[in-house]
């Protein structure tokens, strides 16, 4: 199993307009087509105006038909101008579970 961990950083005051317009539409169109969602934060502590979402997927090979199967997606494709100029940067890690993980084998 592989993790994808998707860091954002947010212009300044974002994080609440960026949770309201994902939370309303965005979140369903990834659900769609990502799968199983581990976890949706935002900074509270330490670097501030960051949004992380984390993903699992079975394989990178899954991971990545199920990130095209999104990027292909209309509905996705109006969705995205709705946070693309609150997000400032982004990074992304992908991750694999050790076979003793407690995430292992959810996908």
């Amino acid at each position: 199993m592989f993790i994808e961990i998707r860091t954002y950083r947010l212009k300044n005051g974002g994080i609440p307009e960026y949770l309201k317009v994902v939370g309303e539409t965005g979140i369903a169109i990834q659900k769609k087509h990502l799968g199983h969602l581990v976890g949706y934060f935002s900074s509270e502590i330490g670097p501030i105006n960051e949004i992380v979402h984390i993903w699992s997927f079975a394989s990178l090979d899954d991971r990545q038909a199920r990130r095209a199967r999104l990027a292909a997606d209309p509905d996705w494709r109006a969705f995205l101008p709705k946070i693309r100029d609150l997000i400032v940067t982004a990074d992304n890690k992908i991750m694999k579970a050790a076979h003793f993980s407690p995430l292992c084998g959810v996908s």
